[in-house]
C-alpha cells in the first residue's frame, strides 16, 4: 500500500499493531484490547476510534476485516465486528410546511445538525414520523452508559461473541419524549452508505435501563434540503447485530416546484465557460457534491484528511469529490503548514445563502457552464432519453478537456457526465 494514499490515522495505527503485534494476538485471542492511553502515544485516541462509516476505518482495519468498539471510558476492543448497518434509500419526499411566524430560524439556512433537529421537531416532521403525540426534547449531549452486555457477530468465526461495557461515553444528539415513546435521534448531515450501529444501540441499551416507556432508535440524515427519517428496531435487545429498519420516509418543507421549463430557460441563458485546467470530475454522486459543499459552508474549511474523516470516504474519493466541486468553481484549496485545505470560493458561499429552488438553478448553471454537461443535456432533451455513452464520450472529446486523454479515462468520465445530467433532470420531481 503507498504511503502517498495513507492518512495520519493509518500511520498511527500501522505503528500500533506493529509495536503491540495485534493481528497476532486477535488471531490467538479472538480481540484485542487496547487503552486511550497506549493509543495516545502515537497520536490523539479521540482522532483515531472515531470511525463513523466502514470507509473511514484505517487500511489495516480494512485489510483484515477489523472494527474497533468502545468498552469503557478510555478502552476500546478490536476484532472481526460486523458494526455497521447499510443505508437504504428512497425516493419519494413528503412536502410539509413550515411556521411562517419564525424569524430566528430558517429551513433555507440548515447548517448544523442541530438546526436540522431544530427544524424536525417545531414544523411537526418528527411527530408525524414516529406518531407520538406531545412530544417534548428531553435528553441529548454526552452521557455515561452505564454498564450493560451485549453480542455482537464474529464476522471470522460466524458465531456471537459477549461484549461488556462499563460507562462508556455516548452521545444523543437528540431525545424527544412523548405520550407513548422516548424517541433517541442520531442525526447527520452527511450522506453516507452506511452508519455504525453503536450509535443508536449504546443510547438504547442506556435508557431501557432507566425507564419503562419503549425506545424509538431513529437515524436522520439532511441534505439539500431533503430530511430522511429511518427508524429502527433491535429483534434481540442483546444483539448488536439484530437491527432492523421498520420505516423510512424522506421530508422536504413546501417550496415552489422545479419544472421542466425552468432547466430549459438556465440552460438557453447559459454561456459556455473555458475549460478549467483542473481534473474533469469523476464523482458520480451529484447530491454528495453538494454535501460536501454544505459541510464546508458549516466548517470554514477542512483538510484532505479531515474531510476523509468526517465523510463517508476514502481517500481517493475524497480526491475526486473535492477536485468536482473545484472543477465547478464552487471549491478551491491552498496549501499552509505542509497541509492542503479546501474551502467554499466566494461563488460556493453565495450559492448556498440561497433558497431551495434558487439554488438547484444556480447549481444546474454551474454545470451547464461546461460545454460536455450542456451539449450531452441537449442531446438528452433531443433523444427523450438517456444517451447513448459512445454519444457522450464523443461530446467530451470535442470539448478540450484538461488531461482526459486515454480511451479509458473518457468512458469512466462518461459515467459522471450522465449521473450529473440524470440529477438535473431528476429536479422535476422533488
Amino acid at each position: 500500500m503507498s504511503s502517498i494514499s495513507e492518512t495520519k490515522n493509518d500511520k498511527a495505527w500501522r505503528a500500533l499493531f506493529s509495536k503491540y503485534d495485534i493481528l497476532s494476538c486477535i488471531e490467538r485471542n479472538g480481540s484485542f484490547k487496547i487503552t486511550s492511553e497506549q493509543i495516545n502515544k502515537f497520536r490523539e485516541a479521540r482522532l483515531m476510534t472515531k470511525f463513523d462509516h466502514r470507509s473511514n476505518l484505517p487500511i489495516l482495519f480494512k485489510e483484515n476485516s477489523l472494527s474497533i468498539l468502545p468498552v469503557t471510558r478510555g478502552n476500546y476492543v478490536i476484532s472481526h465486528f460486523d458494526a455497521y448497518q447499510e443505508i437504504i434509500f428512497g425516493d419519494e419526499i413528503t412536502k410539509v410546511s413550515f411556521p411562517d411566524h419564525l424569524q430566528s430560524i430558517s429551513p433555507d439556512n440548515i447548517t448544523s445538525e442541530t438546526t436540522a433537529l431544530n427544524c424536525i421537531y417545531i414544523s411537526g416532521i418528527l411527530a408525524d414520523f414516529v406518531e407520538d403525540e406531545e412530544l417534548l426534547p428531553t435528553v441529548n449531549g454526552r452521557m455515561s452508559s452505564t454498564s450493560f452486555s451485549f453480542n455482537i457477530m464474529n464476522t471470522k468465526s460466524n458465531k456471537l461473541v459477549k461484549m461488556d461495557v462499563e460507562n462508556s461515553q455516548i452521545e444523543i444528539d437528540g431525545g424527544y419524549e412523548g405520550i407513548k415513546f422516548l424517541t433517541l435521534i442520531e442525526a447527520k448531515n452527511s450522506i453516507a452508505d452506511d452508519f455504525l450501529i453503536r450509535q443508536v444501540y449504546y443510547p438504547l441499551r442506556l435508557w431501557t435501563s432507566k425507564i419503562e416507556k419503549d425506545i424509538k432508535p431513529i437515524l436522520l440524515i439532511y441534505t439539500n434540503g431533503v430530511f430522511s427519517l429511518y427508524e429502527y428496531e433491535f429483534a434481540d435487545p442483546h444483539n448488536y447485530n439484530s437491527l432492523i429498519l421498520l420505516r423510512h420516509r424522506n421530508y422536504s418543507f413546501e417550496s415552489e416546484d422545479i419544472e421542466l421549463n425552468d432547466l430549459l430557460q438556465v440552460m438557453n441563458l447559459t454561456k459556455i465557460v473555458n475549460e478549467p485546467t483542473i481534473p474533469f470530475p469523476q464523482a458520480d454522486s451529484f447530491s454528495r457534491v453538494i454535501n460536501l459543499c454544505e459541510i464546508l459552508y458549516e466548517k470554514t474549511e477542512l483538510t484532505r484528511d479531515e474531510i476523509t474523516y468526517q465523510y463517508d470516504f476514502d481517500v481517493r474519493q475524497t480526491n475526486y469529490y473535492t477536485d468536482a466541486g473545484r472543477y465547478l468553481g464552487l471549491i478551491d484549496k491552498k496549501r499552509e503548514d505542509g497541509l492542503i485545505y479546501y474551502f467554499l470560493t466566494d461563488k460556493g458561499k453565495s450559492l448556498f445563502k440561497l433558497k431551495y429552488k434558487a439554488r438547484q438553478l444556480k447549481l444546474v448553471e454551474v454545470i451547464l457552464e461546461h460545454r460536455a454537461f450542456n451539449q450531452t443535456l441537449k442531446l438528452y432533451l433531443e433523444l427523450a432519453s438517456s444517451p447513448p455513452k459512445s454519444k457522450v464520450v464523443d461530446i467530451m472529446k470535442s470539448s478540450n478537456l484538461y488531461r482526459v486523454e486515454a480511451e479509458s479515462t473518457f468512458q469512466r468520465r462518461a459515467f459522471t457526465v450522465s449521473a450529473w445530467i440524470d440529477w438535473i433532470l431528476d429536479l422535476q420531481h422533488h
